[in-house]
């Protein structure tokens, strides 16, 4: 009973992947172009998220920076989060306003022509909703990394022409996070392609 339980994750898994291929492809496609428009005219790439998105904005930023599966100069990328918005909480101007504490970070380190990317499993999260507007005031464009989101979901509507949304069709907050994961690992694979050409990782 257990061992079949066990299969059954990967077998849903799995199916959510060959459903969600087709759709995903292309705001990936749109996602690495945006970045890389960005980093090679002299921009950055803020990415956060909260939770589980949080550790996702920080893979992210360590892939860019160091390496994904090929050697490349590093890329300029900038996990934004709790560890930036230390000095703020310890100056006291956050005032337990989490959702403060990302605009704030955006409106400091973001310039016109940069890149927010922006993880969450769903819902409006304040924080988020916060940092894109911030992003947005600052001329930059956004990437949205989301779960499910209805009509009335404030997220999704914020994200201008220029901005990507890659929504995973799923309810299962494991599940979106799985397919968060392999987003990021598609994306990072294709900045790589756009940057250093077609060859096989090391």
């Amino acid at each position: 009973m257990l061992e079949a339980r066990i299969q059954q994750q990967f077998f849903e898994c799995a199916d959510l992947m060959y459903q969600v291929a087709d759709g995903l492809a292309r705001p990936i496609a749109d996602a690495a172009q945006a970045a890389v428009g960005c980093l090679t005219a002299g921009g950055k790439l803020l990415a956060c998220g909260q939770g589980g998105g949080q550790l996702l904005a920080q893979w992210l930023c360590s892939a860019l920076m160091l390496r994904f599966e090929r050697e490349r100069p590093p890329l300029a990328a900038l996990a934004l989060g709790p560890g930036l918005a230390q000095p703020l909480q310890a100056h006291g101007e956050l005032a337990g306003d989490s959702a403060l504490g990302l605009a704030l970070q955006v409106r400091a380190l973001g310039q016109p022509g940069d890149l927010l990317l922006a993880c969450c499993t769903g819902g409006d999260d304040p924080a988020l909703l916060a940092a894109v507007r911030e992003a947005h005031a600052k001329e930059m464009s956004v990437v949205l990394l989301s779960g499910p989101a209805g009509e009335a979901s404030a997220l999704p509507a914020l994200l201008g022409e220029t901005d990507v949304w890659i929504a995973v069709p799923h309810e299962r907050p494991a599940r979106v996070h799985e397919m968060h994961l392999l987003v990021l690992h598609a994306l990072c694979d294709a900045i790589d392609l756009q940057l250093l050409g077609d060859a096989e990782p090391s």
